[in-house]
């Protein structure tokens, strides 16, 4: 069996001593170098060629996201990221996924040795998911100046007046791996009038809510972690926060988020079935699913339930995606109406949207 060959970058000699031992103790893997710096990680990525790479943000010489943004635009490889710092700030991570890195793992603050040798099994899970993943050579545009406000804090992008729709349709979006870029490039494309839109992306607590301040900044619709009991209006993402379970109830002639803390489903929590469970039952035909990138088969059982009961489904197609998990077990699952590369996707959702028959149409 051909091992998936990985190397640490990381500034602490601890870390990379137990990310090494942690790596080595799998039988499908080998750390075949760890460096402590930037510039001795480029020397071993040309000389070993790794499959994929471990890496810090806070090292010396050169900032860790410096270094991806060179790599990604270089030398373009599976990156995870591995530091403290993805932790106590979450745009960190952000920016590390939008400049190309293809998951994160926060490593604990203190006792980094337990903490991290409990956290051995999710490291090593990524790491695999990762040398599966498809990477590009990627070139993160600058971020837009954020015009001041008269308070002196950031003002929000201005938003047109919003035509509100029929609050019975509704857009639900699964994703995981690869997913935060894939949930940007749509959300970006939706009109301030577009239907609720709901999405649970895997992501741990403390991120989600960044994650949805970021996107809000960005686009037409506003955009906020979900709350318990909050009523899903047109105009508005809902994200499912990180750490709990979401999913939708009908209250009256209105639509509710549910955040609790149910179980992890298929291992995930926020997990993608969950959702979509809700979904077929409570919205059926005036639904719009969308599966997105990721890594395993969450959500595509219950993507099918979501056809059965009448929603139309589209799934992003493999060209597109980093990692082509979760959208070919939807196909799989025959859950799937459409198949569409990810920069055609906000298109087809509103296309069947706006169309006569609106979702209630079934092809």
């Amino acid at each position: 069996m051909q091992k998936i060959t990985v190397v640490v970058v990381d500034d602490s000699a601890l870390v990379r001593s137990l990310l090494t031992e942690i790596i080595n103790q799998q039988p499908d893997m080998a750390c075949i170098g760890a460096a402590n710096d930037p510039l001795q990680a480029r020397e071993m990525i040309r000389e070993l060629n790794p499959d994929v790479i471990t890496l810090d943000v806070e090292m010396p010489k050169m900032d860790g996201l410096e270094f991806l943004s060179r790599l990604m635009r270089l030398r373009p490889m599976p990156v995870v990221m591995v530091s403290t710092l993805t932790e106590q700030g979450a745009d960190t991570t952000l920016r590390a996924l939008e400049m190309g890195a293809v998951d994160f793992v926060a490593k604990p603050r203190v006792g980094v040795s337990a903490g991290l040798r409990e956290l051995g099994q999710e490291i090593v899970e990524k790491i695999r998911i990762a040398s599966q993943a498809r990477v590009s050579r990627h070139v993160a545009p600058p971020a837009p100046p954020t015009p001041p406000r008269a308070d002196g804090g950031a003002a929000a992008p201005p938003r047109p007046a919003t035509r509100l729709l029929s609050t019975e349709k509704m857009i639900c979006i699964g994703a995981s791996t690869g997913g935060t870029e894939a949930i940007k490039e749509i959300l970006v494309e939706l009109p301030a009038d577009a239907p609720a839109i709901v999405i649970t992306q895997h992501m741990p607590a403390g991120f989600t809510s960044s994650f949805a301040a970021r996107l809000d900044s960005l686009c037409k619709i506003r955009v906020a972690e979900a709350q318990h009991g909050q009523r899903l209006l047109p105009g508005h993402a809902y994200i499912a926060p990180g750490g709990t379970q979401f999913h939708i109830e009908r209250s009256g002639a209105n639509y509710v988020a549910v955040v609790d803390d149910g179980p992890p489903v298929n291992r995930h929590k926020p997990s993608v079935e969950v959702l979509f469970k809700s979904c077929a039952r409570v919205l059926g035909p005036n639904a719009v699913g969308v599966m997105l990138t990721g890594m395993g088969g969450d959500g595509a059982a219950a993507m099918r339930e979501m056809r059965d009961a009448g929603s139309y489904n589209i799934v992003q197609d493999e060209a597109s995606c980093v990692v082509f998990g979760m959208p070919k077990m939807a196909i799989q699952h025959g859950a799937a109406h459409e198949v569409l590369p990810l920069r055609q996707i906000a298109r087809a959702i509103m296309e069947r949207v706006n169309s006569a028959g609106g979702v209630r149409h079934r092809i």
